[in-house]
Protein backbone atom coordinates (compact mmCIF):
# COMPACT_ATOMS: atom_id res chain seq x y z
CA UNK A 1 0.00 0.00 0.00
CA UNK A 2 1.12 3.42 -0.93
CA UNK A 3 1.41 6.59 0.79
CA UNK A 4 -1.40 7.83 -0.63
CA UNK A 5 -3.26 5.00 -0.40
CA UNK A 6 -2.65 4.52 3.46
CA UNK A 7 -3.48 8.46 4.23
CA UNK A 8 -6.89 8.18 3.24
CA UNK A 9 -7.36 4.95 5.03
CA UNK A 10 -5.88 6.52 8.29
CA UNK A 11 -8.52 9.40 8.09
CA UNK A 12 -11.69 7.14 7.70
CA UNK A 13 -10.36 5.10 10.67
CA UNK A 14 -9.68 8.62 12.91
CA UNK A 15 -13.26 9.62 11.52
CA UNK A 16 -14.91 6.43 12.58
CA UNK A 17 -12.99 6.31 15.79
CA UNK A 18 -14.64 9.92 16.50
CA UNK A 19 -17.86 8.95 15.65
CA UNK A 20 -17.74 6.28 18.15
CA UNK A 21 -16.79 8.34 20.87
CA UNK A 22 -19.15 10.87 20.09
CA UNK A 23 -21.91 8.50 20.11
CA UNK A 24 -21.03 6.76 22.92
CA UNK A 25 -22.84 9.00 25.56
CA UNK A 26 -26.30 8.58 23.60
CA UNK A 27 -25.77 4.74 22.92
CA UNK A 28 -25.25 4.43 26.92
CA UNK A 29 -28.40 6.10 27.42
CA UNK A 30 -30.42 3.97 25.35
CA UNK A 31 -28.40 0.98 26.71
CA UNK A 32 -29.37 2.22 30.18
CA UNK A 33 -32.80 3.04 29.37
CA UNK A 34 -33.58 -0.53 28.72
CA UNK A 35 -31.89 -1.99 32.04
CA UNK A 36 -33.60 -2.01 35.78
CA UNK A 37 -32.25 0.34 38.26
CA UNK A 38 -30.70 -2.21 39.74
CA UNK A 39 -29.04 -3.15 36.95
CA UNK A 40 -28.15 0.25 36.16
CA UNK A 41 -26.64 0.50 39.32
CA UNK A 42 -24.37 -2.37 39.29
CA UNK A 43 -22.97 -1.86 36.29
CA UNK A 44 -23.60 0.64 34.06
CA UNK A 45 -21.54 -0.47 31.11
CA UNK A 46 -23.29 -3.86 30.68
CA UNK A 47 -25.47 -5.00 28.11
CA UNK A 48 -29.23 -5.18 29.46
CA UNK A 49 -29.82 -9.01 30.33
CA UNK A 50 -33.60 -8.26 29.53
CA UNK A 51 -35.21 -5.30 28.23
CA UNK A 52 -37.29 -3.64 30.41
CA UNK A 53 -39.84 -2.06 28.32
CA UNK A 54 -42.13 -0.44 31.27
CA UNK A 55 -39.37 2.27 31.92
CA UNK A 56 -41.16 4.12 29.03
CA UNK A 57 -44.59 3.91 29.81
CA UNK A 58 -43.27 4.54 33.84
CA UNK A 59 -41.28 7.82 32.63
CA UNK A 60 -44.26 8.85 30.54
CA UNK A 61 -46.70 8.99 33.80
CA UNK A 62 -44.16 10.40 36.00
CA UNK A 63 -42.97 12.69 33.91
CA UNK A 64 -46.69 13.77 32.71
CA UNK A 65 -45.23 13.91 29.60
CA UNK A 66 -48.09 15.24 26.98
CA UNK A 67 -47.93 18.39 29.74
CA UNK A 68 -44.26 18.69 29.80
CA UNK A 69 -44.11 18.01 25.85
CA UNK A 70 -46.76 21.12 24.74
CA UNK A 71 -44.83 23.36 27.45
CA UNK A 72 -41.54 23.15 25.31
CA UNK A 73 -43.23 23.02 22.30
CA UNK A 74 -45.02 26.43 23.40
CA UNK A 75 -41.59 28.27 24.60
CA UNK A 76 -39.51 26.60 22.08
CA UNK A 77 -41.66 27.62 18.81
CA UNK A 78 -42.78 30.83 20.77
CA UNK A 79 -39.10 32.08 21.87
CA UNK A 80 -37.54 31.02 17.70
CA UNK A 81 -40.19 32.60 16.40
CA UNK A 82 -39.76 36.00 17.90
CA UNK A 83 -36.12 35.78 17.81
CA UNK A 84 -36.03 35.19 13.73
CA UNK A 85 -38.43 37.96 13.21
CA UNK A 86 -36.87 39.99 15.56
CA UNK A 87 -33.33 39.33 14.57
CA UNK A 88 -33.71 39.32 10.86
CA UNK A 89 -35.20 42.82 10.71
CA UNK A 90 -32.69 44.33 13.15
CA UNK A 91 -30.15 43.01 10.94
CA UNK A 92 -31.58 44.70 7.56
CA UNK A 93 -31.98 47.80 9.60
CA UNK A 94 -28.07 47.94 10.45
CA UNK A 95 -26.57 46.95 7.05
CA UNK A 96 -29.17 49.01 4.97
CA UNK A 97 -29.16 52.26 7.10
CA UNK A 98 -25.73 53.70 8.03
CA UNK A 99 -26.65 55.33 11.16
CA UNK A 100 -23.95 55.93 13.91
CA UNK A 101 -26.09 54.48 16.20
CA UNK A 102 -27.08 51.71 14.70
CA UNK A 103 -23.15 51.05 15.02
CA UNK A 104 -22.99 51.61 18.52
CA UNK A 105 -25.95 48.98 18.95
CA UNK A 106 -24.40 45.99 16.60
CA UNK A 107 -21.02 46.45 18.42
CA UNK A 108 -22.86 46.36 22.02
CA UNK A 109 -25.19 43.17 20.40
CA UNK A 110 -21.69 41.57 19.90
CA UNK A 111 -20.20 42.33 23.45
CA UNK A 112 -23.06 40.67 25.02
CA UNK A 113 -22.26 37.51 23.21
CA UNK A 114 -19.29 37.35 25.44
CA UNK A 115 -21.35 37.73 28.94
CA UNK A 116 -21.83 34.43 30.26
CA UNK A 117 -25.32 33.61 31.66
CA UNK A 118 -23.98 32.92 35.03
CA UNK A 119 -23.13 36.81 35.61
CA UNK A 120 -26.90 37.81 35.30
CA UNK A 121 -28.54 34.67 36.48
CA UNK A 122 -28.70 36.00 39.90
CA UNK A 123 -29.53 40.05 39.23
CA UNK A 124 -31.80 38.91 36.60
CA UNK A 125 -34.19 36.60 38.73
CA UNK A 126 -34.02 39.23 41.56
CA UNK A 127 -35.32 42.04 39.16
CA UNK A 128 -37.80 40.07 37.34
CA UNK A 129 -39.07 37.98 40.82
CA UNK A 130 -39.52 42.18 42.51
CA UNK A 131 -41.51 42.55 39.79
CA UNK A 132 -43.48 39.93 40.05
CA UNK A 133 -43.06 38.49 36.73
CA UNK A 134 -41.59 34.87 37.46
CA UNK A 135 -43.55 31.58 36.86
CA UNK A 136 -45.01 33.31 33.73
CA UNK A 137 -44.37 31.65 29.71
CA UNK A 138 -44.21 34.98 28.50
CA UNK A 139 -41.41 36.06 30.94
CA UNK A 140 -39.67 33.26 29.66
CA UNK A 141 -40.32 33.80 26.25
CA UNK A 142 -38.90 37.79 26.45
CA UNK A 143 -35.86 35.97 28.36
CA UNK A 144 -35.21 33.64 25.23
CA UNK A 145 -35.77 36.79 22.63
CA UNK A 146 -33.27 38.86 24.95
CA UNK A 147 -30.29 35.71 24.84
CA UNK A 148 -31.25 34.38 21.32
CA UNK A 149 -31.44 38.26 19.09
CA UNK A 150 -27.92 39.07 19.60
CA UNK A 151 -26.55 36.10 18.15
CA UNK A 152 -28.88 35.96 15.43
CA UNK A 153 -28.10 39.67 14.39
CA UNK A 154 -25.19 38.74 13.92
CA UNK A 155 -25.76 35.94 11.40
CA UNK A 156 -28.16 37.92 9.80
CA UNK A 157 -25.85 41.00 9.24
CA UNK A 158 -23.27 39.31 7.24
CA UNK A 159 -25.55 37.49 5.19
CA UNK A 160 -27.41 40.44 4.42
CA UNK A 161 -24.18 42.18 3.31
CA UNK A 162 -23.32 39.93 0.71
CA UNK A 163 -27.20 40.87 -1.00
CA UNK A 164 -26.85 43.04 -3.73
CA UNK A 165 -28.27 46.43 -2.95
CA UNK A 166 -29.29 47.06 -6.54
CA UNK A 167 -32.14 43.97 -5.88
CA UNK A 168 -33.88 46.26 -3.87
CA UNK A 169 -33.27 49.58 -6.09
CA UNK A 170 -35.44 48.15 -8.92
CA UNK A 171 -38.07 47.09 -6.23
CA UNK A 172 -38.03 50.75 -5.20
CA UNK A 173 -37.91 52.30 -8.35
CA UNK A 174 -41.03 49.95 -9.49
CA UNK A 175 -42.73 51.70 -5.96
CA UNK A 176 -42.48 48.80 -3.71
CA UNK A 177 -42.07 50.15 -0.13
CA UNK A 178 -39.07 49.44 2.15
CA UNK A 179 -41.33 47.17 4.39
CA UNK A 180 -42.68 45.07 1.67
CA UNK A 181 -39.62 44.90 -0.11
CA UNK A 182 -37.69 43.16 2.82
CA UNK A 183 -40.66 40.89 3.46
CA UNK A 184 -41.13 40.06 -0.24
CA UNK A 185 -37.22 40.35 -2.06
CA UNK A 186 -34.83 39.74 1.27
CA UNK A 187 -36.19 37.64 3.45
CA UNK A 188 -36.65 34.50 0.63
CA UNK A 189 -32.67 34.75 0.18
CA UNK A 190 -32.30 34.61 3.75
CA UNK A 191 -33.78 31.23 4.21
CA UNK A 192 -30.08 28.99 4.72
CA UNK A 193 -30.16 31.69 7.61
CA UNK A 194 -33.38 30.63 8.95
CA UNK A 195 -32.91 27.18 8.73
CA UNK A 196 -29.47 26.87 10.30
CA UNK A 197 -30.61 29.58 13.16
CA UNK A 198 -33.85 27.22 13.67
CA UNK A 199 -31.93 24.32 14.27
CA UNK A 200 -29.77 25.89 16.17
CA UNK A 201 -31.91 28.13 18.62
CA UNK A 202 -34.71 24.58 18.80
CA UNK A 203 -31.62 22.76 20.15
CA UNK A 204 -30.69 25.19 22.54
CA UNK A 205 -34.51 25.86 24.23
CA UNK A 206 -35.73 22.42 24.12
CA UNK A 207 -32.40 21.21 26.31
CA UNK A 208 -32.39 24.23 28.07
CA UNK A 209 -32.73 23.81 32.35
CA UNK A 210 -31.06 26.09 34.04
CA UNK A 211 -33.01 29.03 32.94
CA UNK A 212 -36.76 27.32 33.32
CA UNK A 213 -35.65 25.74 36.52
CA UNK A 214 -35.21 29.68 37.98
CA UNK A 215 -38.23 31.19 35.86
CA UNK A 216 -40.93 28.34 35.73
CA UNK A 217 -41.51 27.58 39.46
CA UNK A 218 -45.32 25.71 39.35
CA UNK A 219 -45.21 21.92 37.60
CA UNK A 220 -48.01 22.71 35.87
CA UNK A 221 -45.66 25.53 33.62
CA UNK A 222 -42.93 22.61 33.40
CA UNK A 223 -40.74 21.96 30.53
CA UNK A 224 -39.66 18.55 29.46
CA UNK A 225 -35.98 19.01 31.00
CA UNK A 226 -37.61 20.13 34.02
CA UNK A 227 -40.20 16.74 34.52
CA UNK A 228 -36.76 14.58 34.06
CA UNK A 229 -36.42 15.57 37.83
CA UNK A 230 -39.45 14.08 38.85
CA UNK A 231 -37.34 10.75 39.17
CA UNK A 232 -34.87 12.37 42.12
CA UNK A 233 -35.87 11.87 45.71
CA UNK A 234 -34.47 13.07 48.51
CA UNK A 235 -32.16 10.24 48.89
CA UNK A 236 -32.06 7.59 45.89
CA UNK A 237 -32.51 8.34 41.96
CA UNK A 238 -34.65 6.13 39.81
CA UNK A 239 -32.26 5.91 36.88
CA UNK A 240 -33.95 3.15 34.81
CA UNK A 241 -36.88 5.56 33.99
CA UNK A 242 -34.56 8.56 34.04
CA UNK A 243 -32.64 7.16 30.98
CA UNK A 244 -36.09 6.59 29.37
CA UNK A 245 -37.02 9.89 29.92
CA UNK A 246 -34.11 11.13 28.61
CA UNK A 247 -34.48 9.33 25.64
CA UNK A 248 -38.15 10.58 25.19
CA UNK A 249 -36.82 13.71 25.57
CA UNK A 250 -34.73 13.58 23.04
CA UNK A 251 -36.26 12.40 20.34
CA UNK A 252 -38.47 15.50 18.78
CA UNK A 253 -35.40 17.68 18.50
CA UNK A 254 -33.45 14.41 17.15
CA UNK A 255 -36.33 13.99 13.95
CA UNK A 256 -36.05 17.68 13.90
CA UNK A 257 -32.52 17.65 13.04
CA UNK A 258 -31.98 14.60 10.12
CA UNK A 259 -34.62 16.19 8.51
CA UNK A 260 -32.68 19.49 8.46
CA UNK A 261 -29.61 18.80 8.84
CA UNK A 262 -28.72 19.18 5.00
CA UNK A 263 -30.24 22.53 5.41
CA UNK A 264 -28.09 23.15 7.84
CA UNK A 265 -24.82 22.53 6.54
CA UNK A 266 -25.91 24.32 3.42
CA UNK A 267 -26.62 27.50 5.47
CA UNK A 268 -23.62 27.34 7.11
CA UNK A 269 -21.50 26.81 4.00
CA UNK A 270 -23.18 30.08 2.21
CA UNK A 271 -23.01 31.96 5.44
CA UNK A 272 -19.03 31.59 5.38
CA UNK A 273 -18.71 32.01 1.57
CA UNK A 274 -21.51 35.52 2.19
Amino acid sequence: MTNRQFLPSLKKILLYVLLFVFLTPFLLIIMNSFKSTQQFVENPLSFPTSFQLHNYTSAFDNMNFMDGFLNSLLITVGSVVLILFFSSMTGYLFVRFKWRINSIFFYAMLASLALPFQVLMIPLVMLYGNMSLLDSKVTLLFMYLGFGVPFGVFTFHGFIKGIPFELEESAFIEGSSRLRTFFQIVLPLLRPVFVTLIVLDVLWIWNDYLLPSLVLLSPEHKTLPLSTYNFFSSYSVDYAPLMAGLIMTIIPVLIMYLLLQKQIIKGITEGALK
